[in-house]
């Protein structure tokens, strides 16, 4: 009888899934038959920092006054959120997607973020005017020409209501950047 993966069993799969061990044995019996495929991109990688980072960290890496479990990682969706803001993470809720947008005025920008969210945004980037970036009102002299150029001029709380009237907060993520 040949081979027939449709019609097999999952259990009759798992039986050839046996997990590492110990890091020595991921590394001998799964990374480097890997790596034989697919060469790594680059001989180092190394943070911002400068530091080198290794291609697994295991809790063989650790010593056992390293890491308080509840300060250092905790649990997704509690603090200190190393896991992740969301308990589920990404089984329940996907990749932000953002459009760093908003133009005209806060009522314009906020038909705009509508549009975006109706079609398939699930996130929101709010791109200010140079003025309210600065720190400027719109009427200040020094922001002649600039409202509303490159972004949204926010001038008070009710520039923010405007901004994200309608839009459910609860449910929508929102990064404000300030580029100045």
């Amino acid at each position: 009888m040949s081979f027939d993966p449709i019609n097999r069993r999952l259990s009759d799969f798992l039986e050839l899934a046996v997990p590492s061990s110990d890091k020595k044995q991921w590394q001998k019996e799964t990374l480097e038959p890997a790596v034989k495929r697919f060469p790594e991109r680059r001989e180092n990688f190394q943070t911002d920092s400068g530091l080198t980072i290794g291609p697994l960290y295991s809790p063989e890496d650790l010593t056992p006054q390293d890491l308080d479990y509840n300060r250092d990682l905790g649990y997704p969706g509690e603090f200190p959120y190393t896991r992740g803001v969301q308990p589920n993470t990404y089984r329940g809720r996907v990749w932000t997607m953002r459009q760093y947008s908003g133009y005209g005025t806060a009522a314009e920008t906020n038909q705009r973020y509508r549009y975006l969210l109706d079609n398939g945004q699930t996130g929101l980037s709010v791109a200010f005017d140079l003025p309210t970036q600065i720190g400027y009102d719109s009427d200040h002299e020094l922001a002649k020409g600039e409202v509303g150029k490159v972004g949204v001029p926010i001038c008070s709380l009710a520039d923010m209501e405007t901004l994200f009237d309608g839009i459910p907060l609860d449910k929508v993520s929102t990064s404000m950047t300030i580029n100045a």
